[in-house]
C-alpha cells in the first residue's frame, strides 16, 4: 500500500471559495433543470451562464486567498488526528 503523507494533501476543494463556486452552481444546475422541464429557453441560457460565473466567483475567491492553503483562509482545528501505520 502507499503511504500518505500529511503536507501532500490538497485539501480537496474544503475552502470558501470552492464551497461558494459549488453552491452557485448547484443553484444554477436546479433552475437550468426546471427551466428546461418547463420548456424556458432563455431561463436555460441564462442558468448555463450563472455555472460559468459561479467557476469564475471560485476561482477570484481563490486569487483572492480564501481557496486552499489560502493567506487569508482560517483552517479549523481536527477533531481527532488521522495516525499512520
Amino acid at each position: 500500500m502507499s503511504q500518505i503523507h500529511a503536507d501532500s494533501d490538497p485539501g480537496h476543494g474544503n475552502s470558501p471559495a470552492a464551497w461558494t463556486a459549488v453552491i452557485i452552481m448547484l443553484i444554477a444546475f436546479a433552475i437550468g433543470t426546471l427551466a428546461f422541464w418547463f420548456n424556458i429557453a432563455w431561463l436555460v441560457y441564462a442558468s448555463a451562464g450563472l455555472v460559468v460565473v459561479g467557476g469564475l466567483v471560485g476561482f477570484v475567491l481563490g486569487k483572492l486567498g480564501y481557496g486552499v492553503g489560502g493567506a487569508r483562509l482560517q483552517p479549523k482545528a481536527q477533531l481527532s488526528q488521522r495516525t499512520q501505520s
